[in-house]
């Protein structure tokens, strides 16, 4: 189903607003690192979901939420000036696990590229079982139905 715009566009200011205030306005010393990759808004507006992902270690993970968590009212404060909305949805913040999945579908791949390479490896020496090619060529067609034609009349 496709998404409503408005929802898309109200989407996107969120996480605008949500990114600038973190850049600027919030000053919390828990604070990491941190990029808002995506917002997710309910259809009736009333919940938008803050993805983000923090640069270090789980410790900088741990005091980013913290922070976060601690800073949620005045975020939300200013999402609902910002957007002029009616009712201002609520935000809940959650780390975002994409350079965890980048990292395992690394790792995958290299894994795959090791495989690959073994496999052609193995593939330089081999022979085949039979002809190298098992099937009839056109001109081969001819020759065999020569061969299978009987010499003399039949009685």
């Amino acid at each position: 189903m496709a998404e409503n715009p408005r929802v898309r566009r109200l989407a996107d200011r969120i996480q605008e607003v949500v990114a600038g205030l973190l850049d600027t306005r919030i000053k919390d010393p828990r604070l990491g690192f941190v990029t808002v990759t995506d917002v997710r808004v309910t259809g009736d507006l009333q919940h938008a979901d803050v993805f983000y992902t923090v640069y270090g270690d789980d410790e900088a993970r741990a005091g980013t939420a913290a922070a976060l968590v601690s800073a949620g009212g005045l975020i939300r404060s200013e999402v609902g000036k910002a957007t002029g909305l009616r009712l201002t949805p609520t935000l809940a913040f959650h780390l975002d696990a994409v350079p965890e999945t980048a990292a395992h579908l690394e790792a995958a791949l290299a894994a795959a590229a090791r495989k690959d390479a073994e496999v052609a490896a193995l593939a330089l020496g081999a022979r085949y079982a039979g002809e190298a090619d098992p099937y009839r060529s056109p001109g081969e067609r001819a020759a065999d139905e020569a061969d299978d034609e009987p010499d003399g009349p039949t009685a």
